[in-house]
């Protein structure tokens, strides 16, 4: 005979696994990184049930861009790690730099946190991380969610998701409906894997029973798989003000060969002269490791080139003084071709 199951005189909120002071107290720890993002558009702080934003002044037609994307597993590695304070800019990196490629400003920045318990110094390192990639990018963190679900996770776990709003004058939107023959691709230098393959990456690390400690040159394994994604936003502003840009291409997962073809109609091909550039240290481990042919890497990672702007060849000298200028190592990759029916849409010589 089975035995009977004890029920407890009160069940409430805390003890089926949620705590609601230690929501409100992660709310007060994350205000004043919030309070430092602040842009004037912005009405009220956080903690609200909306978030209130005015469409700036000086457009004559608006059109809003939205993004919307996550860390993937990278996330596991930072958890494996308890190293916290970086994927939050990596988390709003993803965002801003996809809105970025139409020629959005970055407005506000919205958070999703889910876990099955509340460590609050955890999402506290977290958000604060997130507020510095805000910072970083000129947009307001302007609101969130903090999901509390016992059940659903593992003790130490967390998800991650954000969402990016930006704003571009109709009339300036950046979609490759100029690019033509002979357009030059300049690419702007990764950190490092950014958020893209690290399913893959954390596979090699299983498989060779690898200690991430271990260096590769003067850095270990695991500060170079956890630099956080680089930021392209001011950089990419300020030269959309000096320099017409035909198009651009965020390089995420999929790499150069998924990615380019995004910006450009399939009328073109990309030309791309691998050595142009050194590939970094750690896309060769991952290389080495993983057994993989150079047309693999092009395909799964961004190999060092973490952004890519299209712009006319006579440009290309402008556009590199002002990127530069802004702290962007810059890399003439190649240039627009015409494409035959039977090509590839991108090509490497």
């Amino acid at each position: 005979m089975s035995e009977k199951k004890t029920i407890p005189n009160k069940i409430d909120y805390k003890s089926s696994g949620v705590d609601i002071d230690a929501g409100e107290s992660l709310v007060e720890r994350i205000k004043p990184f919030a309070k430092k993002t602040s842009r004037p558009e912005l009405l009220g702080s956080i903690g609200g049930f909306g978030s209130l934003f005015e469409i700036p002044a000086g457009y004559k037609n608006p059109v809003m861009v939205s993004g919307t994307d996550g860390v993937g597993t990278k996330l596991k590695l930072a958890i494996e790690l308890d190293q916290h304070n970086t994927i939050g800019q990596d988390l709003v990196g993803m965002c801003v730099n996809d809105i970025l490629v139409q020629g959005a400003e970055p407005l506000f920045f919205l958070d999703y946190y889910a876990c099955g318990k509340l460590e609050v110094d955890q999402a506290a390192s977290v958000i604060e991380g997130i507020a510095r990639g805000c910072e970083l990018s000129g947009c307001s963190l302007a609101g969130g969610e903090t999901a509390e679900m016992p059940g659903m996770y593992n003790e130490g776990d967390y998800d991650l998701a954000g969402f990016a709003v930006g704003i571009v004058e109709k009339s300036e939107i950046i979609d490759g409906r100029d690019i033509k023959d002979g357009d030059v691709l300049l690419g702007l230098k990764s950190s490092g894997p950014h958020s893209n393959g690290y399913s893959l990456i954390r596979k090699i690390i299983e498989s060779h029973d690898i200690n991430i400690h271990d260096q590769i040159g003067d850095q270990t394994i695991a500060t170079l798989l956890m630099e956080p994604t680089r930021l392209y936003v001011k950089s990419i502003l300020n030269l959309k003000k000096e320099v017409k840009i035909k198009a651009m291409s965020h390089i995420t997962g999929g790499g150069l060969t998924e990615n380019l073809p995004r910006s450009y109609p399939n009328s073109f091909k990309a030309q791309i002269d691998p050595k142009s550039w050194k590939m970094p240290s750690i896309f060769e481990w991952i290389m080495e490791k993983a057994n993989l042919n150079i047309e693999e890497m092009y395909r799964t990672f961004n190999c060092g080139i973490g952004f890519v702007v299209i712009v006319d060849s006579s440009d290309v000298p402008m556009a590199r003084e002002i990127l530069e200028a802004n702290g962007e190592e810059v890399t003439q990759l190649g240039q627009i071709e015409k494409r035959e029916s039977n090509e590839n849409l991108v090509t490497y010589i």
